[in-house]
């Protein structure tokens, strides 16, 4: 059965690329965020990506028509009426556990719940949910309008059904996928904190300049994107607060957040978002 109601939690650079990514596949699509300035200037914002996209990529979406299927409230009750909600709030497990608190007493029990988190577990976020076998891990990748591939994580609870639907409504927006079994960072952000982490020590060390690090991913290992501009463009404090998620859970020394990376998060140089973080964005 097609998906026609989404409702997205979070308009940071994830929340706004998936409903951008929605409407442009005739979605309509609830965002909700309970920042109010966020909420006033949220869909300038999605209409300038687009209108981006149709220059550098000759995307012919009627710009129009997908604005009108996107409403933007502060309001969680507005989720009511929809199919599939996606979560993409901040690494920080009090924050989610009063969200999922909130939908449970909003959602429709076939409501399925995405959780597009970084690292926290999906088996502990499910119960946060009264209907735990409909919440289940979509990684998407960024930038999502132009990504076609997801990481979907099957928790303890996460039914079959649950799986096949999402797969089912990942197809109809041109989303190929793996399903893989849970685990704290699953296996994207495991190994990509990795490399992020390790490439924001050696600038620290002063062993490369960010571009040199950049340079060796993309033309040595032939990567679309170095680990350092991939940091800038989730957002440093996302991969702060995501490598602390990680350490917590597995106590080990490879997981310890680099000095520098809290040292820029302390200094509000955040990356793409800031507009300055390991490079300069205007």
């Amino acid at each position: 059965m097609e998906v026609k109601k989404v409702g997205i939690i979070g308009a940071g650079v994830m929340g706004m690329g998936i409903a951008q990514k929605m409407i442009c596949y005739d979605k309509e699509v609830i965002l909700v965020d309970n920042d109010a300035s966020v909420v006033n200037s949220v869909k300038n914002r999605i209409q300038r990506n687009m209108m981006i996209a149709r220059i550098t990529n000759k995307d012919n979406t009627d710009i129009a028509h997908a604005l009108s299927l996107l409403s933007v409230t502060d309001d969680y009750s507005a989720l009511s009426g929809c199919d599939h909600i996606i979560e993409n709030i901040p690494e920080n497990e009090d924050m989610k556990y009063e969200v999922y608190r909130k939908l449970s007493d909003i959602v429709s029990e076939n409501c399925i719940c995405m959780a597009n988190t970084s690292c926290i577990s999906i088996t502990k976020i499910a119960k946060w949910l009264g209907n735990s076998q409909n919440v289940i891990g979509v990684h998407f990748m960024n930038p999502v309008p132009l990504q076609k591939f997801a990481e979907v994580i099957k928790g303890n609870f996460t039914s079959d059904d649950t799986i096949e639907k999402v797969k089912s409504f990942l197809k109809e927006i041109e989303i190929d996928c793996t399903v893989i079994n849970d685990s704290v960072g699953f296996v994207s952000n495991r190994l990509s904190h990795l490399f992020m982490n390790e490439a924001i020590n050696l600038v620290m060390e002063g062993v490369a300049t960010p571009e040199q690090i950049d340079q060796i991913f993309t033309e040595g290992f032939h990567h679309s994107m170095g680990p350092l501009h991939t940091a800038d463009l989730i957002g440093l404090d996302t991969v702060m607060y995501s490598l602390n998620v990680l350490y917590q859970n597995y106590q080990d020394p490879k997981y310890r957040c680099s000095p520098l990376l809290r040292k820029m998060v302390d200094s509000g140089l955040l990356g793409r978002k800031s507009g300055k973080g390991f490079f300069e964005y205007y």
